[in-house]
């Protein structure tokens, strides 16, 4: 029988594994350090009164996707259409020859990376030659999918999230941040209340908050991995194998730009630019979402990193379009939003990738200590990892690990 579960991290996984606990019937309390829940998840209403999903967007395997049923059953509408990221609209800038050229590179990448899963871990990029035309092309896709460069990604970790992964990516009109954030709805919460240090020496669990200390029998902690790694959150006794294991999944990094679009739209909801196909720096630019007269424009890896001051990333994705467009179209173009994901407060990044030789870390990181702390979010999610589908499952197998009684409420 246990007393008084704390979980530290309002995001996903913490929602996830809150709520959990809170339908058994056990006595939880969710703590998150910012002003809002969703942490990564979070949905913005643009100026136009659209709503945008500034982190998660998609809901990727979406069949298999929890989070696919829970909107469902909340009364959300999901939109099963393609997200065309295969299809250039109009063919322009990356004429149909060209695309198929680009698709047999990365195919032939995606194999020898898949033959050598036998071997040692290696970083993805030894699977592209240098000289290869398309790797600048294969090299963006890291950045979309890894938030960082085939340099800096694990084979081993890599190839478990695509065997694990299907095609099917739908989207949320609400939000899928919007989603995430009603899953918490009557469970007890305080936000705003960083927690700094857990001192697990005791038969009770002292948590050090902004708020003071908060006693409980169990812990979950679903906190980004820079949280962990840089000692932002530290335990006594200390936990160096946690930090290390933290510190072997550091969060990529993966941005986006909002812009609405006057005038009328030549394209379908969900059309898609690939800015420029034979860059390594390029956007993935979403035309009109769910019909809307909004681009959403999408940066990832180094590319990202290199557009962090205010306003470059805007700038650089309305040239793409431009280019592409025509120069009539730059006046139709309003910067309306943009993310600095890295420079997020006690989050430093949008999803974790392993490095070379460590992806075994999930699974250290994942662990519990002593029956008593429990550890969740996307990074502890072995093939599911940098989702919300994989940090939900990581946060209810940490809720359900748990057994308690009413008579502790």
């Amino acid at each position: 029988m246990t007393g008084r579960t704390v979980v530290i991290g309002g995001g996903a996984a913490g929602i996830a594994a809150a709520r959990t606990l809170h339908d058994a019937g056990c006595e939880v309390l969710l703590i998150e350090a910012a002003d809002r829940l969703g942490g990564r998840a979070q949905s913005v209403r643009m100026p136009t009164g659209h709503v945008v999903d500034h982190g998660c967007g998609w809901l990727h395997s979406a069949g298999r996707n929890p989070w696919t049923a829970i909107a469902e059953q909340a009364g959300f509408t999901i939109d099963r259409r393609s997200p065309n990221w295969q299809v250039q609209w109009n063919e322009l800038g990356f004429p149909a020859d060209q695309k198929r050229a680009s698709g047999e590179a990365y195919a032939r990448f995606e194999d020898a990376a898949m033959a050598a899963l036998d071997g040692p871990d290696r970083p993805l990029s030894d699977f592209v030659g240098d000289d290869d035309p398309w790797r600048p092309m294969i090299d963006a896709i890291s950045g979309y999918a890894n938030g960082a460069s085939l340099a800096e990604v694990s084979l081993h970790d890599w190839a478990a999230y695509e065997n694990a992964a299907t095609d099917d990516n739908w989207a949320v009109v609400e939000g899928y941040g919007t989603v995430v954030v009603h899953h918490a709805a009557n469970v007890p919460v305080r936000t705003g209340v960083t927690a700094t240090r857990i001192d697990h020496r005791g038969q009770t669990i002292r948590i050090e908050t902004s708020a003071g200390t908060i006693e409980a029998d169990h812990v979950i902690v679903a906190v980004p991995t820079p949280v962990l790694a840089e000692g932002k959150l530290t335990f006594d006794p200390p936990l160096p194998a946690k930090q290390e294991a933290a510190a072997a999944l550091p969060l990529g990094i993966a941005d986006k730009v909002f812009l609405s679009v006057e005038g009328p739209l030549p394209w379908p909801a969900h059309a898609h630019l690939t800015g420029n196909p034979y860059s390594a720096c390029t956007a993935s630019h979403r035309l009109s979402p769910f019909g809307w007269p909004i681009i959403e424009s999408f940066f990832g890896g180094p590319c990202a990193e290199a557009l962090e001051e205010d306003g470059a990333a805007a700038a650089f994705a309305i040239d793409e379009l431009v280019a592409l467009l025509g120069s009539d179209w730059r006046r139709r173009f309003t910067p309306i939003g943009a993310t600095r994901w890295r420079r997020m407060p006690l989050i430093g990044g949008s999803y974790s990738h392993a490095r070379v030789g460590h992806a075994d870390a999930r699974g250290r990181l994942a662990g519990s200590v002593d029956g008593r702390l429990f550890f969740a979010g996307e990074a502890c999610s072995r093939e599911d990892f940098s989702t919300a589908h994989g940090a939900y499952e990581t946060g209810t197998l940490a809720g359900q690990s748990l057994r308690c009684s009413t008579a502790n409420i």
